[in-house]
C-alpha cells in the first residue's frame, strides 16, 4: 500500500531516474569496460567521467532553458550565444594582454547581453519567443564571424585550458562549475520566492500581474539567465579546444538543452521548474552520444539511433503511459482515509 502511494506520488521524479539507470546498464552490457573508472596521476578516467566531463556545456544550457521554459518562452539562440562568446574569449586573449578574469568577464557579459536582446524582444515588444530568439539564432553566427573575422582563432592561455580541460579533486574543474552553478541555481529558485514567481508567470501570466509580480521584469531575467549559461558554456568550450569556430562551435546545442527539460518531465506550456532532473536528461542524452560512439556504430547512424532511443524514453514518460501504469498499480479506497484535513 504504502509502496503503491510512493511510486504514484514520485512517478515524474522516478521515470527520467529510472531511463537514466535503464541506459547505463544496456550499454554497460554491450559495451565492455563503459563502468571501469581508473585513477591516474589523482585524475578519474573513464566512460563514466566522459560522460560528465562533455555533458557539462549541454548541461549549462539547459540549466538556463529549464528557467526560460518555465516563463512559456524557449531560447533557440543559446547555440549562437555560444558561438559569439567563444568567440568574444578568443580575440580578447589573443588581441590583448587583459587578465584571464576580465576576458571572462567579458564574454559572460556578452551572453546575457544577448540573452537581455530577447528578454526585450519577448517581454517588452510581446514577440514569440520562438521567432525572438530565431532572429539571434540566425545572426549570431554571422555575429561571431565578424568577431572572429571568418577564420578559426587559436588561442593559449593557461588558465583557460584549466578552465576547459584541467582537474580538480579528481574531477574536471568544468564539472565543478558546472555542479556549482546548478546549486547556487536550485538554492534560488527552491529557497526564495524567486522560483514561486517564475512559475506563476509561466502558469498564468495575467494573474501574477494582478498580484502584483513583475511579470515582464521576470521574464527579461529568465534571457538574461539564459544567455549568461550559453555565455558560460561558450568560454568551456572555447577553452576546451583552445580556439573558437565560429561555425560549429555549440551547433544544435539549443535541440539538446530543449530536448534534456522535456525528458525532465517539464512541459513546453510552461509552469513548472525541474533543474536536477533536467541534469538527469542532459546525462541521458549525453550517455546516449557517448554509448553510441563508443559501440562503433557508423557515423551516419548516430543521430538516427540516438532519437529512436530517446523517442522510446519520451514514451515511456508520456501521459498515455503513466495511466497505464496508474492501472497497473491503483489506489485503494482506504489508502488516504483519515487524511482528509477538517
Amino acid at each position: 500500500m504504502k509502496k503503491n502511494n510512493f511510486l504514484h506520488k514520485h512517478q515524474k521524479t522516478l521515470a527520467p531516474l529510472l531511463s537514466l539507470v535503464l541506459i547505463i546498464l544496456v550499454t554497460a552490457s554491450v559495451t565492455p569496460g563503459f563502468l571501469k573508472i581508473t585513477f591516474v596521476d589523482g585524475h578519474l578516467f573513464g566512460s563514466l567521467v566522459d560522460i560528465l566531463h562533455r555533458g557539462t556545456p549541454t548541461a549549462l544550457v539547459a540549466l538556463g532553458m529549464a528557467v526560460v521554459i518555465a516563463t512559456r518562452g524557449i531560447d533557440l539562440s543559446v547555440g549562437a550565444v555560444i558561438a559569439i562568446c567563444g568567440a568574444v574569449t578568443a580575440v580578447l586573449t589573443v588581441n590583448t594582454d587583459w587578465p584571464v578574469w576580465i576576458v571572462i568577464l567579458c564574454a559572460l557579459g556578452t551572453g546575457a547581453l544577448c540573452g537581455l536582446w530577447n528578454g526585450i524582444l519577448v517581454s517588452v515588444f510581446n514577440i514569440q519567443p520562438i521567432v525572438a530568439t530565431l532572429i539571434l539564432m540566425v545572426a549570431g553566427r554571422g555575429i561571431a564571424q565578424m568577431i572572429t573575422e571568418g577564420q578559426i582563432v587559436t588561442f593559449h592561455s593557461e588558465a583557460l585550458d584549466a578552465i576547459g580541460n584541467g582537474y580538480f579533486l579528481a574531477f574536471p574543474i568544468r564539472v565543478w562549475i558546472a555542479i556549482g552553478l546548478i546549486l547556487l541555481t536550485v538554492i534560488v529558485m527552491r529557497k526564495t520566492a524567486l522560483g514561486l514567481f517564475i512559475e506563476s508567470v509561466g502558469a498564468n501570466v495575467r494573474a501574477s500581474r494582478l498580484v502584483g509580480i513583475e511579470a515582464r521584469l521576470l521574464v527579461m531575467s529568465a534571457y538574461v539567465f539564459s544567455g549568461f549559461c550559453a555565455g558560460l558554456s561558450g568560454i568551456i568550450l572555447a577553452a576546451d579546444i583552445r580556439g573558437a569556430d565560429a561555425n560549429n562551435a555549440g551547433l544544435w546545442l539549443e535541440l539538446d538543452a530543449i530536448l534534456a527539460v522535456v525528458l525532465a518531465g517539464a512541459s513546453l506550456a510552461g509552469g513548472r521548474i525541474y533543474l536536477l532532473l533536467t541534469v538527469v536528461g542532459v546525462l541521458i542524452i549525453q550517455t546516449l552520444t557517448t554509448a553510441i560512439l563508443t559501440s562503433g556504430l557508423p557515423v551516419q547512424y548516430n543521430l538516427v539511433v540516438k532519437a529512436t532511443i530517446i523517442l522510446a524514453v519520451l514514451l515511456i514518460q508520456s501521459p498515455k503511459t503513466r495511466q497505464w501504469l496508474s492501472g497497473l498499480f491503483p489506489k485503494k479506497e482506504g489508502d488516504n482515509k483519515g487524511s482528509a484535513k477538517p
